[in-house]
C-alpha cells in the first residue's frame, strides 16, 4: 500500500494578488465537549456525527496564507512551530513553504492574528534562529501586551496560560525591534486592512484583502469549527479569553460575510479553508469553494 500524499500546500488567484495556503498540519483538540461550550455532550455529538465527523475528537487544520501582492510576500500566521503540545501531527510549516517553493528568506512581512501557540511560535525555531530572517512582524498592540506580560507567568488558571505566554515570549520578544502594531481599519499594507475582531483573545484581528475591486477576509480565529460555530454561533469556546464577546464577534462577523457573499479563508476550517458563509436559520452554513487545480497563470 503507498503511504504518500500530495504535497500539503494549495495556490489560488485573488484579483491580481496570488495566494498560497500553506499546511502546518492538523490540530486535534479531544473530546470536543472539552473545548465547545455551553450545550451538552450529547448534542455536541450528535451535531459532529450529523455532519459524518468524529463525535470523539474535534480536529482542526491549519491553514496559514501566504500571499503575493506584488509588492510584498506576507505570511499570515506561523503555526506551532516544534512544539508537540497538541501531538506530533503539527509543526509542518517549514516543510511545506519549501515543497511550494517559497523561501522563508523572502518573506517581508508576517501577519498575526493573535499571539495563541499555533498562531506565532513557528516565528521562531528552537535553536534561537529567526525562522523568517527579512520579516517586519505585524500584531495588534493589545495582543502583544497581554501574551507577553511576565506577571501572567504565575496564573494558574486557565491551564493553559502559563506555557502560552512563554511561547508568546519566546517568539515574540526577541523580533520587538521588528514589530509593528496595526490599528483598527487602518490598511498597513497596500489592499490589506486590520480588521478588530476580539474576544477569542483580547487584540484577535482578521485582514481584508483587496485586489482589483475583490475583497477576501482572512478570519484567523473568529470561528474554529465549521459546524459547531456556524450552526450555534454563541455557543462559548473553551480557548477564548472572552467567551461571550468572541461569541458577539462571531456572529457579526459571520453575518457579515454571508449579507456581503465575500469569500474568506478561515484557520482551522477543513483544507484549505476556503469558502463563503451563508445564513441558515438561527446560524450559518459553510460552503468550501471548489479547489482548481490547473496551474495558475505567472
Amino acid at each position: 500500500m503507498a503511504t504518500g500524499q500530495a504535497p500539503y500546500f494549495y495556490r489560488f488567484k485573488h484579483g491580481t494578488m496570488q495566494g498560497t495556503v500553506i499546511s502546518d498540519g492538523i490540530l486535534p483538540l479531544g473530546e470536543p465537549s472539552a473545548s465547545f461550550l455551553g450545550t451538552s455532550k450529547e448534542e455536541v455529538g450528535q451535531m459532529l456525527t450529523s455532519n459524518f465527523l468524529d463525535p470523539s475528537n474535534v480536529v482542526l487544520e491549519q491553514n496559514i496564507l501566504v500571499v503575493n501582492t506584488g509588492s510584498h510576500l506576507v505570511l499570515f500566521d506561523t503555526g506551532m512551530g516544534q512544539s508537540k503540545i497538541f501531538g506530533p501531527t503539527t509543526g509542518q510549516m517549514m516543510h511545506n513553504l519549501e515543497v511550494a517553493g517559497i523561501d522563508p528568506a523572502s518573506i517581508d512581512a508576517i501577519l498575526c492574528t493573535h499571539a495563541h501557540c499555533d498562531h506565532v511560535w513557528g516565528i521562531m525555531a528552537d535553536d534561537g534562529q529567526r525562522n523568517f530572517p527579512n520579516a517586519q512582524i505585524y500584531i495588534s498592540q493589545a495582543d502583544f501586551e497581554f501574551w507577553t506580560d511576565e506577571a501572567k507567568l504565575t496564573m494558574t488558571e486557565p491551564g493553559y496560560m502559563k506555557p502560552f505566554v512563554e511561547g508568546a515570549r519566546k517568539n515574540l520578544l526577541p523580533n520587538r525591534d521588528r514589530i509593528v502594531f496595526f490599528k483598527d481599519g487602518e490598511e498597513f499594507l497596500p489592499g490589506i486592512q486590520a480588521m478588530s475582531a476580539p474576544g477569542h483573545t483580547v487584540g484577535h484581528t482578521m485582514f481584508l484583502l483587496t485586489s482589483d475591486g475583490q475583497t477576501m477576509a482572512a478570519i484567523g480565529d473568529t470561528t474554529h469549527h465549521h459546524v459547531l460555530l456556524l450552526e450555534k454561533p454563541l455557543m462559548e469556546f473553551a480557548y477564548d479569553t472572552d467567551p461571550q464577546q468572541s461569541a458577539q464577534t462571531r456572529y457579526r462577523v459571520l453575518d457579515m460575510l454571508a449579507a456581503e457573499r465575500m469569500p474568506m479563508i478561515a484557520y482551522h476550517f477543513p483544507w484549505p479553508g476556503i469558502g463563503h458563509i451563508a445564513k441558515q436559520g438561527e446560524g450559518f452554513r459553510y460552503f468550501p469553494a471548489p479547489m482548481v487545480m490547473q496551474e495558475l497563470p505567472g
